[in-house]
């Protein structure tokens, strides 16, 4: 045996197996090499991991597991299949039902005895589902990584497979070369070490040594007519009632197997909890730490009784204000309207209208198969056709699936693959990227397509025609506790996540908003914010969505504003930052009815991001008698505190702010609780949740309108909700003597100097109050524990070549925030933020950039 890095050598071991599958003579014993770390567990073991690789990979795959598990106390027994890594070459061709019995003699040979946990992956997966199936009584719980357990008909498998089955390079690819073997190794994210990369090889270092390889990929049932088609459609239907916890773990990035085969394995065992590893491919045991959530999650789902919470009590539907506002003395007044580029209403639609087409639609749409659980991808700007295509699906329990444009084509793509939606509305924009793309989902046109282009896109439907069909929907309302919607977060502090929605939650989120902001049925907002533009019709209030893309939220004039304010007689106006950045920039342009109409604005709110005092300042000469809130919040809850510029000022004038303290984001907003959870001298969050006065730590949060989960991220889950009952929203800050909440940046952003831990958004706030300063950033850079503190500012007259500050803009800066330990002040003309809200700044990026610029190693702005 090889010296294999990672494995201890005392793990390695061989078994003499008898044989009883049909392939094998009677009487035939087969040498096993196989993995076990019992000689490394102290103490009584908790239970055994049975591990099952799949092709061409052997038990070395799962040795991060092995480790693991010793310090865990569960045993781990990781099986080199026979023909594969250093077990047996039988000569003999062993098909999906023979390695299931090969399994099952090894797992008696080796006196293996339960609770049994079956990890599998890749066609290792599939025979571990064999075996789990067929060995119920022993079994504790399933694990599965990137596998699959059916292939539509309708749908060709993996190209990938499709080449390696290919007769005229089927054999030269797998056993007369290495190249199947190479091809897989390479699709490790990141690049394996040399010496892995050799210890995989180790066992395959001849043709003759790799024919099981050749065999494994033969194996593919690729159609009804396959030896192996009738054991893997046994399988794959007789795991619906596996009974049993199920954990898997994804790499998303799979070239083989992609989500649409994770989504079809969730369908089979819905109970499953997920987490896909965002960037992470095939290898997914090499990729990212599969063993540490494994182990986590064993001790969650394995050894804890089922949740016995009190059952929650009744709820008004979402849809609710439509329904009656239809029936009653408002039926004919204004619900939503379309704004054209003019100034005027392009469309609009009265609360009769609004029900009737939510009701016609969603009818429309069951009959084309949309239903309860359907997971439905909206691609449509905010007005009226999203929002009745929103109340339709939400009738149906279809799960909406809302992931703005202002991700990016890169976070859009992940975000859609991720969610495998079964049917996709979209503008034509929408659908070509959809089909550049290759997104999952029935495609149906909203706005005019042409035939000729429609039929290049994929369009099955058209909205329009689903709209002039005549039926009203008649159907039961879905469960207030079955999934209702799936929003992503913009994105700026990683990869967007998408967080799942209940019906209960999001009534809980329209009840929080119309108790905080005072919003009755009957009055009348501007929706700025493309979030808000989803609740207008549910708080009962006719809405309008200005002339602008609300996917670049800085596009938004003071014209287009005032002009949809002007439209509906609005009392109430959202907009992000950005958005309201710009609107003062352009306050010159508005006309005499539009200012009028600005004056009967009586709450203005600005979301999304931190909202500089000195904003709201400048905004409030343009809404005189707005009360001007910014209430504090994020896509798992939204709001979670208030505060208006009234407030704020009285907070300024408190002996809790200052340079470091943050900006105050007020008290908890109706039926909303927040603690503090105290950062430790390395700055984790360890603290057992505190309301006390002046404690520093990560910002806990309790509410009915709290995220029921993220979608299939159940580390992340995991990590955000381990102190029970409460969601860790990753933001730093502190309770002040009168419980207003402070605000002072993000966990992942905290400063770790020699003199202790710093906070970022307190010196922020401190700096752009400077005359001369349009943003800023304080990252710490170097070694965590003595990292440097850099101030990097955005000048707001603009900055040239990217440099150190002049000096008397570096001595500005050093006296706001009150502070000699900043070691560098920089420039640049533009802070990166985020793309939905064009207001979070992206601090992880402007850290590295100002590494390399004060090491010389790079000039461009980040």
């Amino acid at each position: 045996m090889v010296e294999l890095p990672g494995v201890d050598p005392a793990w390695s071991a061989y078994l003499d197996v008898p044989s009883t599958a049909g392939v094998d003579p009677q009487g035939t014993v087969n040498r096993w090499h196989y993995l076990d770390n019992l000689p490394s567990i102290a103490g009584e073991v908790r239970g055994t991991l049975l591990c099952v690789h799949g092709n061409p990979t052997w038990s070395y795959l799962w040795r991060s597991v092995l480790a693991a598990g010793a310090r865990h106390g569960w045993r781990v027994v990781a099986v080199d299949q026979l023909e594969m890594g250093f077990s047996d070459r039988t000569g003999r061709k062993r098909q999906l039902a023979d390695r299931i019995t090969d399994l099952d003699d090894f797992v008696a040979a080796a006196g293996v005895r339960g609770p049994l946990v079956t990890v599998g992956h890749d066609w290792g997966g599939v025979v571990s589902l064999g075996f789990a199936e067929r060995n119920r009584s022993d079994l504790l719980a399933v694990i599965l990584t990137n596998t699959a357990i059916h292939q539509d008909p309708g749908s060709p498998i993996p190209a990938p497979l499709r080449l390696a089955l290919n007769g005229a390079i089927h054999r030269l690819g797998t056993s007369t070369t290495t190249a199947f073997l190479d091809t897989t190794l390479a699709l490790a994210r990141p690049r394996l070490a040399g010496d892995v990369r050799a210890a995989y090889r180790a066992p395959y270092r001849t043709a003759d040594r790799r024919r099981g390889i050749e065999q494994f990929v033969a194996d593919i049932p690729v159609g009804p007519g396959h030896p192996s088609h009738a054991e893997l459609t046994r399988i794959a239907e007789s795991i619906r009632t596996l009974d049993v916890p199920v954990l898997m773990l994804w790499g998303p990035r799979d070239p083989i197997f992609s989500d649409t085969y994770l989504d079809d394995l969730i369908r089979r065992l819905p109970h499953a909890d997920v987490h896909r590893f965002e960037g992470a491919s095939h290898l997914v045991a090499e990729d990212r730490d599969i063993a540490a959530p494994i182990f986590d999650w064993l001790n969650v789902r394995a050894s804890s009784d089922d949740d016995e919470s009190e059952a929650p009590g009744a709820t008004t539907p979402l849809w609710h204000q439509i329904r009656e506002r239809s029936r009653g003395p408002a039926a004919q007044t204004l619900a939503i309207a379309d704004m054209g580029q003019d100034g005027s209403v392009a469309a609009s639609l009265s609360w009769q209208e609004l029900d009737s087409r939510v009701s016609r639609l969603a009818a429309a749409l069951n009959r084309i198969g949309v239903t309860a659980g359907s997971r439905v991808s909206l691609m449509v700007p905010p007005g009226i056709d999203l929002t009745v295509l929103i109340y339709a699906c939400l009738k149906l329990g279809a799960v909406i699936v809302v992931a703005d444009a202002g991700l990016g084509p890169k976070g859009l793509s992940r975000a859609v693959r991720g969610t495998v939606p079964n049917f996709l509305i979209g503008i034509e924009r929408a659908l070509a990227a959809a089909r550049l793309f290759g997104w999952p989902g029935v495609r149906i046109s909203a706005g005019a397509v042409s035939p000729l282009r429609g039929r290049l896109l994929d369009v099955r439907y058209r909205l329009e025609d689903l709209l002039s069909e005549g039926n009203a929907y008649d159907g039961a309302d879905p469960d207030a506790d079955s999934d209702a919607a799936i929003l992503f977060t913009s994105g700026s502090t990683g990869p967007a996540k998408g967080v799942v929605y209940t019906h209960r939650q999001l009534s809980a989120m329209r009840d929080t908003l119309a108790a905080t902001l005072q919003l009755a049925p009957g009055s009348a907002l501007v929706a700025g914010f493309a979030p808000f533009a989803l609740l207008g019709p549910a708080l009962g209030a006719a809405s309008v969505t200005p002339d602008m893309d609300v996917t670049a939220p800085r596009t938004l004039t003071a014209r287009a504003l005032s002009d949809a304010a002007a439209a509906i007689d609005a009392t109430t106006v959202f907009a992000s930052p950005a958005a309201l950045r710009n609107v003062l920039a352009t306050a010159a342009d508005v006309s005499d009815r539009g200012k009028a109409a600005l004056e009967r604005i009586e709450v203005l709110l600005s979301a999304g991001a931190p909202v500089p005092v000195t904003l709201l300042e400048h905004l409030q000469p343009l809404v005189p008698n707005a009360v001007l809130h910014t209430p504090y919040g994020m896509t798992e809850a939204l709001p979670v505190t208030d505060i208006d510029l009234g407030q704020i000022r009285e907070s300024a004038a408190s002996t809790c702010s200052g340079a470091g303290n943050g900006v105050c984001v007020g008290a908890p907003v109706p039926g909303a609780e927040i603690r503090i959870s105290a950062l430790d001298r390395d700055g984790v969050a360890s603290g057992e949740p505190t309301a006390e006065p002046g404690v520093t730590g990560e910002i806990l949060v309790r509410a009915p309108h709290v995220k029921d989960r993220y979608f299939r991220l159940w580390v992340t889950e995991r990590e955000s909700s381990r102190t029970a009952g409460w969601h860790r929203t990753g933001d730093v800050g502190h309770l002040d003597a009168q419980e207003r909440l402070w605000v002072e940046g993000r966990l992942a952003h905290l400063i770790t100097s020699a003199d202790g831990i710093l906070t970022p958004v307190g010196p922020e706030q401190a700096i752009e109050r400077l005359d001369d300063v349009r943003q800023a950033a304080v990252v710490g850079i170097g070694p965590a524990g003595t990292q440097a503190v850099v101030a990097v500012v955005e000048p707001a007259h603009g900055a040239g070549a990217i440099s150190l500050a002049p000096t008397t803009l570096a001595s500005a800066v050093r006296q706001a925030v009150g502070s000699e330990q900043l070691a560098a002040v920089l420039t640049v003309s533009a802070l990166p933020t985020d793309i939905r809200h064009n207001a979070k700044i992206d601090r992880s990026a402007v850290a590295e950039w100002a590494a390399a610029a004060l090491e010389g190693r790079g000039r461009k702005r980040p």
